[in-house]
């Protein structure tokens, strides 16, 4: 579980933001930094008001709690053992991580990061990934070793580190909605280095359009749409290996790591696309599912009622294939500029 997971594997483009809707409604749209990626926010409004700066304040809040790159932030603490206390954000995505954990067998794991930093995807550069050196790391990990009494989260062992950069951005993003919603904003647009949330129709009855990227061939091509979505009352997140990789000894050493072996993952799923209630289910289950690999991530969600997904994957070393499930539609760019001649 890898901070800016989406930004830098899966950027998904707002295509039509806006349109020429109505006078009573007004679009605003701005954006910003945090979280060490982008956000955009679009939506309609009577007045026209815009609420960036509660915006801001609200991602700083989030980031003082969860992040695990800011030294004197709650999640680092807890890391540290300086405190075993929790505030509201902690718990909210605590309670969802293990949530997941459970229903995924352990492939979503908030306490990964150990295993993430070895194999050279954190602060530090990577160790000698040899198995003994696995195997020791892998005794300090494992959702099954924390719990929560109250507002107090409990490990098993000290050394238990969290990381929630594979479910924070989602969560953010809800919560970014909801701020919207508690000031009348009922159609908007919120995304969060590719992680989203769309609410209503706009103006002239149309949902958004979102555009979602093709696996790149490396890590330096270029970003570019070649699939649309077009979503109302729906969270969107991507999660992918193609743009978060490094090489050793001839083999592409993903970011992503299967907690049950220690190891980067090894399969043909390219990228997987989590249409979901809420972002931060759809953000824990993207990772998951690339944790989890195709056929078995295909068949655990057409098992979910509150589930989509569109998956990419590689059948030879050139050629890629999708999967779509059933109820979710989506439209190749070939299509999309085929309508619009």
């Amino acid at each position: 579980m890898k901070k800016n997971i989406n930004i830098l594997i899966a950027i998904l483009l707002l295509l039509t933001a806006c349109s020429g809707g109505s006078k009573e409604l007004r679009l605003v749209s701005f954006r910003g930094e945090v979280f060490g990626t982008y956000y955009s926010v679009s939506y309609y409004s009577a007045d026209g008001r815009n609420y960036q700066a509660a915006m801001d304040s609200l991602f700083r809040d989030i980031n003082q709690s969860l992040s695990y790159y800011v030294p004197n932030s709650l999640l680092s603490r807890i890391n540290r053992n300086e405190t075993n206390l929790a505030d509201g954000y902690f718990l909210a995505v605590l309670e969802r991580s293990l949530e997941v954990a459970e229903q995924t067998s352990g492939a979503f794991d908030p306490t990964v990061s150990p295993l993430v930093n070895a194999w050279g995807f954190g602060f530090d550069n990577a160790l000698s990934m040899t198995p003994e050196v696995i195997d020791s790391l892998k005794r300090i990990t494992g959702y099954e070793r924390v719990r929560i009494e109250q507002n107090r989260i409990i490990k098993d062992i000290p050394e238990i580190q969290f990381d929630f950069n594979a479910i924070a951005k989602g969560y953010a993003a809800d919560l970014a909605g909801q701020l919207l919603e508690a000031r009348g904003i009922e159609t908007y647009l919120v995304e969060l280095g590719g992680d989203l949330i769309a609410r209503g129709l706009k103006p002239d009855g149309t949902p958004w359009r979102i555009g979602i990227e093709k696996p790149a061939k490396d890590m330096l091509a270029p970003q570019d749409w070649a699939f649309l979505v077009e979503m109302h009352n729906r969270a969107l997140a991507t999660s992918g290996s193609t743009r978060k990789y490094y090489m050793k000894d001839g083999q592409r050493l993903s970011h992503t790591i299967d907690p049950s072996t220690g190891r980067p993952v090894q399969h043909n799923l390219l990228s997987v696309s989590v249409f979901a209630n809420t972002c931060m289910m759809a953000d824990a289950f993207a990772t998951a599912f690339m944790v989890m690999g195709l056929e078995k991530s295909v068949e655990f969600v057409e098992n979910r009622d509150d589930l989509d997904a569109f998956f990419i994957y590689s059948e030879a070393e050139d050629k890629l294939n999708t999967y779509t499930t059933p109820g979710l539609k989506v439209l190749t760019r070939e299509e999309v500029e085929s309508d619009n001649l």
